[in-house]
């Protein structure tokens, strides 16, 4: 979509200041703070796509470590370890994704 469109508003200094430290905090222009408050679309907040990124490089890795493990029980190398490993990767997923759930509901 073109943005073709400019719009010019007056801020009181205050106002101007506490424009200034909120975009400044989360890494945003003006204009994509503007435009975040007007669609607030949850993906748009810096802190959800942080979360969101971290989330699917922690299932990447542990994914990685399932692979291996179902793998090795493939090539009859399997053994109780692995077994305890697998179960601990699985749990520790469900831990990460059930956080981001909680944390991303309560944004």
């Amino acid at each position: 979509m073109a943005m073709n469109l400019r719009k010019a508003y007056r801020l009181t200094e205050e106002q101007n200041e506490e424009l200034q430290a909120k975009v400044s905090e989360l890494g945003m222009t003006e204009s994509e703070f503007i435009r975040l408050l007007i669609t607030q679309r949850p993906k748009d907040y810096p802190e959800i796509r942080q979360m969101l990124n971290s989330l699917i490089n922690e299932v990447n890795r542990i994914g990685v470590n399932i692979n291996e493990i179902v793998h090795n029980n493939n090539s009859m190398l399997y053994s109780d370890g692995d077994k305890g490993r697998l179960l601990a990767y699985m749990q520790r997923l469900n831990e990460v994704v059930e956080k981001a759930v909680v944390d991303i509901g309560n944004n």
